[in-house]
């Protein structure tokens, strides 16, 4: 599908006229009137702007000339995983488990090749197929070549060893300690608590990106402890398998 179609088509989904559009991108009706009838292509600074508006990728409102890779994870992506920078733009380089606000969520390889063999062992690929796979891809994508170019030095590694302590510093009772802290997905974890109204809250934003951990409990159990955290908050929580009958335990502003 070429360009013109797909601004199209998202505009009238969005239920936008090309004036209420125009607007939205600081441009004026008849550019958005030649993107759609196919003399222009937005430039690159108004690609990012739809991105932001429609919510979908670059590669996407270009027609989807490429199959996009993380180039941390090496995971495939959609428009539903790709990372977003902090105006709203796609950016189509990382899946949002690897990059979120504007910061990378992986400063060891080490660390995201154990959390993608949680993630990726099955029936059909042991957990040391899995590991050898990983140790030979991950040092051939973009971030791990440039890595010393685009860390941070270490700085996002130091902000989760202070959540990490203010965590522990908690002393929840029947909780262990917390040793690391990998990026969660909102919608993965944003779980309803019912309150004594016997109506149901949910804490979080499903489209962000949170840093967090499941534990088991120190008494046994089915019971687990559920954790999650962000620049302002930290979230501890119990549930049953698969997060059923979830509690909340605490809810401490930073």
């Amino acid at each position: 599908m070429e360009t013109k179609t797909i601004l199209h088509d998202l505009r009238t989904k969005a239920g936008l006229s090309q004036e209420a559009l125009a607007e939205k991108i600081f441009v004026t009706r008849q550019a958005v009137s030649r993107w759609e009838n196919g003399d222009t292509v937005p430039n690159t600074e108004t690609l990012k702007l739809l991105s932001g508006v429609f919510g979908v990728s670059i590669n996407t409102l270009l027609g989807s000339p490429r199959q996009l890779i993380c180039q941390c994870c090496g995971m495939p992506m959609d428009d539903s995983i790709v990372s977003r920078e902090t105006d709203g733009s796609s950016n189509d380089d990382y899946c949002k488990w690897c990059y979120a606000d504007g910061k990378y969520m992986y400063s060891s390889m080490d660390e995201l090749i154990e959390v993608c063999v949680k993630n990726m062992t099955s029936p059909e690929h042991s957990e040391e197929e899995v590991r050898t796979y990983l140790q030979a891809t991950l040092p051939q994508l973009d971030y791990w070549k440039r890595y010393q170019e685009l860390s941070d030095g270490g700085q996002f590694q130091q902000f989760k060893q202070v959540l990490m302590d203010e965590i522990n510093a908690l002393n929840i009772e029947g909780m262990p300690e917390v040793t690391e802290l990998n990026s969660l997905v909102g919608s993965y974890v944003n779980l309803a608590y019912r309150l004594p109204s016997g109506e149901s809250v949910k804490f979080l934003d499903d489209s962000a990106t949170y840093l967090g951990t499941e534990l088991s409990c120190e008494f046994g159990g089915e019971r687990r402890f559920g954790v999650v955290a962000g620049m302002d908050f930290i979230l501890v929580c119990t549930y049953e398998n698969s997060g059923d009958s979830p509690e909340l335990v605490a809810y401490i502003h930073r």
